[in-house]
């Protein structure tokens, strides 16, 4: 079967494309006046008043995820590098069940609407949510950057709009649905994007199975005639065995560590229909990464790496070019649209995390020590939002045109090294104290910007020099390591008593859960208070 030789309508107004995209965003608008109508309080702002089903969490934590990176780059991955391209969906994957095991029912009894609620819990408030704060903007920034960014070109391909309107586009519609809707109006655009994408690219696998009487095995066969056996076999896309263990660890641990992946544990009733909410995330994630390795071995056959790389060099156009060659230009355009509703719905969560940061953590907790009235806090977090929606376009318009692939990668760094081990550290160590958690954070997030900025991604990729100062394009099994080893040598040279006397409290309500769900309320000192995070009781890429 040879590839295809036609030309293709990217680039051209798609009538189609511009009709479903507009009944998403109607439809998500009508969703986000319903959902301004119910969010009165913070709680309901940021985490859905509680209220999210199991089910319902599990759709919107996969359509949280599941990124334009996901759809686009896993299948133009896979079509230009054969059975390599696998390695991030792999590694993606295999951080939920690290999510499952230690991180969601912990998190979901200690927190409240941040995942620095948990490290700060039986510390020094201030110092502590300073620094997580600085973790999860440069998360957010750094993956903010990749979206906006992607989405413009994505736009400007797919539905004939200039860049910048592209950008503008997205930012604005992200921003209504933040401003107004907060978590629970984001929570049903990303519940909507997940069953969208999920539709359209189990339709786009059959279409591609179809060629191939339903055997994948024809599929990959028919591959390898035409690119060679090597494109079914590992190592053409990552050949070291230590960039493939760095790689693999910032994936899976920076997983368990994104600030929006977090946040969305606080929007359920109790920590089981957290662990419940992860399973069914799991799965939904799990069989989309299946299927995009059907269309990134179909869109290599089909359309072709020669076409897929002369309308984008990096190959992300591999799943649309596949639509328009199996469905024509009418399923062209719904891809599209979908492709447009994925950045829309991980745009939001990512506005909403960092707009928490900003108000609960920074505003509300350490300048106003916990004493912001209700709708103080709601009005700071409201504008946090439309300053993050603003900051989103602008730099969105300023790194346009650059090649900006490596700042997920540096996200994931940032969250595996700077969030995940200050986290888990707070929960499991009696010794961890105020200092450990600063010194951990921050190391970890200045290490994994500093290392990828003198690695062969950005010093050779970006820059054109010759060599780079440091070997490896993701600094994970350096960085994550060291965030680890100064968080716990920090802690036993500076040991805080109050911090590990709060410790069985700790344990107890990570196991049991708050005291209005069965505890009695903890005596907290006054050195180390912010209001003890209540049980939150009800409705919340790429």
């Amino acid at each position: 079967m040879n590839p295809t030789t036609t030309g293709t309508q990217l680039g051209q107004p798609n009538t189609t494309a511009i009709v479903f995209f507009l009944l998403f965003v109607g439809i998500t608008l009508a969703i986000t006046y319903w959902a301004a109508r119910k969010t009165k309080t913070t709680s309901e702002f940021f985490a859905a008043g509680g209220g999210v089903s199991a089910v319902q969490n599990g759709f919107a934590l996969a359509g949280d995820f599941m990124s334009a990176a996901s759809f686009l780059g896993i299948a133009g991955l896979v079509a230009m590098s054969g059975f390599d391209g696998l390695i991030y969906s792999v590694g993606w994957l295999v951080g939920w069940p690290v999510v499952t095991f230690l991180i969601a029912e912990p998190l979901r009894n200690l927190g409240k609407y941040t995942f620095a609620d948990v490290v700060a819990y039986r510390l020094k408030q201030t110092p502590v949510r300073l620094s997580a704060a600085l973790g999860t903007l440069a998360v957010v920034s750094f993956y903010l950057i990749a979206q906006m960014v992607g989405a413009g070109n994505l736009i400007h391909l797919l539905f004939g709009l200039s860049y910048e309107m592209a950008v503008i586009i997205v930012g604005a519609v992200m921003i209504l649905y933040v401003l107004f809707g907060g978590m629970i109006a984001t929570t049903w655009v990303q519940i909507v994007k997940a069953v969208l994408l999920l539709a359209g690219a189990t339709a786009l696998a059959v279409a591609v199975l179809y060629k191939f009487g339903f055997n994948p095995v024809n599929l990959f066969n028919e591959a390898a005639t035409q690119y060679g056996a090597e494109t079914l076999a590992p190592g053409k896309l990552v050949a070291s065995p230590l960039e493939a263990i760095s790689l693999g660890l910032a994936l899976m641990f920076g997983t368990a560590g994104l600030p929006h992946i977090l946040m969305r544990f606080y929007t359920v009733p109790d920590a089981k229909a957290a662990r419940s909410s992860v399973f069914y995330a799991t799965g939904l994630i799990g069989y989309f990464y299946l299927v995009t390795f059907i269309l990134g071995f179909g869109a290599s056959v089909l359309v072709g790496r020669t076409a897929i790389t002369g309308v984008d060099k990096g190959g992300n156009m591999a799943a649309p070019m596949l639509a328009e060659v199996v469905g024509g230009t009418g399923f062209l355009g719904f891809i599209s649209a979908v492709a447009f509703a994925t950045i829309l719905a991980v745009v939001a969560g990512l506005t909403l995390s960092g707009a928490a940061a900003l108000s609960h953590d920074l505003w509300s907790t350490v300048v106003r020590k916990g004493k912001a009235p209700e709708h103080e806090q709601l009005k700071v977090a409201r504008l946090a939002s439309l300053l993050l929606g603003v900051l989103a376009v602008v730099l969105g318009v300023i790194f346009k045109g650059q090649n900006v692939a490596f700042m997920v990668g540096l996200a994931f760094a940032i969250a595996a090294s700077g969030n995940f081990p200050a986290l888990l550290l707070s929960m499991s160590w009696k010794k961890f104290t105020t200092n450990g958690a600063v010194a951990s954070m921050l190391v970890g997030t200045f290490s994994a910007v500093v290392l990828i900025f003198l690695s062969p991604t950005v010093q050779v990729d970006l820059l054109k020099n010759t060599e780079a100062f440091f070997p490896l394009k993701n600094p994970g099994v350096i960085t994550i390591p060291l965030s680890f080893v100064v968080g716990v040598v920090v802690s036993l040279l500076f040991p805080e008593r109050e911090a590990s006397e709060r410790f069985d409290e700790v344990r107890h309500r990570m196991h049991v859960g708050a005291p209005t769900e069965g505890l009695p309320a903890p005596e907290v000192p006054a050195s180390t208070a912010v209001a003890t995070p209540p049980a939150v009781v009800h409705p919340s890429k790429a």
